[in-house]
């Protein structure tokens, strides 16, 4: 497994100085959100400040722009980090998509297919082995002129993410995609009974198997050698779990594990904007189930007995916070991500 620092919102210099010293101390990439920030020039950055780290967008929200226009952020950052980068794409939620980008987001997992099909080709089309001829549901390309194809290079097989939650778009992960971001709500027995069948059906529908695609997943990982120093980050997990669970569209991860009566209690404390009542409903047993805390020398193990065969790639949540918290927590971390890979 490789281990990926998640980071968001940043100057270029100061993403540039991340990712020195995340490759100093041996992880393996960053992942770059995309929220009020787009991530591609802090791709660029990073990647120019760090030769040897991997990068992906986790996510890059899809409907609003075009296709071809993902296709060609993806080609150019490939071929600029020698196939160092995977395009991770994601369906965002219905308000955003509609009135912040004013995209459309109808059928979002048919789209969403539709979408990939459409990427896929445009790489097909870079890479010169045919010519653009996409006709979808939701996208059709068929123009691409010699003047406006970009120029080719060795790494054009751009592996293509997505994100992926509920049974419907983690089938169509399997069909299509390369490889899935895992939300970071999740227990063992979502990725087992949930996620891991409905990918696997995709896969095999399409003629693949579960072994096709790589699973990118967020971990609430606490580390800490007492219980005093894991508590800052174990309460931010306890409040980030309790925000993530009050939406109605997770309640069933949390019925699963027996705990029926959990998400009508979040989502009336985060109506009434009771943030310390949101966090206080998350218990230290529901908690066990969606976080990992352990000293710094057993969190590798750990992070290992749960992922260990699912996991292509660890995103530790936290592991940003921790590193502003204490610096020197760069190197437990990337000590973590030697360990792991």
């Amino acid at each position: 497994m490789e281990l990926d620092l998640m980071t968001g919102v940043a100057s270029w210099s100061d993403t540039a100085d991340l990712a020195r010293r995340l490759e100093a101390a041996g992880f393996s990439g960053m992942l770059f959100t995309e929220s009020s920030q787009t991530p591609w020039i802090s791709i660029a950055m990073a990647a120019e400040a760090a030769p040897t780290l991997s990068f992906s967008t986790g996510i890059a929200v899809a409907f609003p722009r075009s296709p071809m226009i993902a296709a060609q952020y993806a080609w150019e950052i490939a071929g600029n980090t020698q196939g160092r980068f995977r395009l991770g794409l994601g369906s965002q939620v219905k308000a955003h998509v509609e009135r912040r980008y004013a995209g459309e987001f109808d059928r979002p997992a048919a789209r969403m297919r539709d979408y990939v099909l459409a990427v896929k080709a445009s790489l097909r089309a870079f890479r010169r082995e045919e010519r653009l001829s996409h006709d979808g549901e939701f996208y059709s390309l068929s123009l691409l002129p010699t003047a406006w194809s970009p120029p080719t290079h060795e790494y054009g097989d751009v592996p293509v993410d997505i994100s992926a939650v509920g049974p419907v778009m983690c089938r169509v992960a399997g069909e299509v995609a390369d490889g899935i971001h895992v939300h970071p709500l999740h227990s063992a027995h979502y990725l087992q009974e949930r996620l891991l069948p409905a990918v696997t059906a995709g896969a095999e529908s399409t003629g693949r198997t579960l072994a096709d695609l790589d699973l990118i997943v967020p971990v609430f990982a606490v580390p800490g050698d007492t219980p005093e120093e894991r508590a800052p980050l174990w309460e931010r997990a306890r409040t980030q779990i309790a925000f993530y669970g009050s939406t109605p569209n997770y309640a069933y991860q949390f019925d699963d594990l027996g705990f029926t009566d959990l998400t009508p209690r979040l989502t009336e404390a985060m109506r009434a904007g009771d943030m310390d009542a949101l966090s206080a409903l998350v218990t230290d047993e529901v908690l066990d189930h969606f976080a990992i805390a352990a000293p710094w020398d057993e969190l590798a193990d750990r992070l290992r007995e749960r992922y260990d065969g699912i996991a292509a790639r660890i995103v530790p949540y936290l592991a940003a916070e921790s590193i502003a918290r204490d610096p020197a927590a760069v190197n437990r971390w990337g000590a973590i991500a030697r360990a792991l890979r």
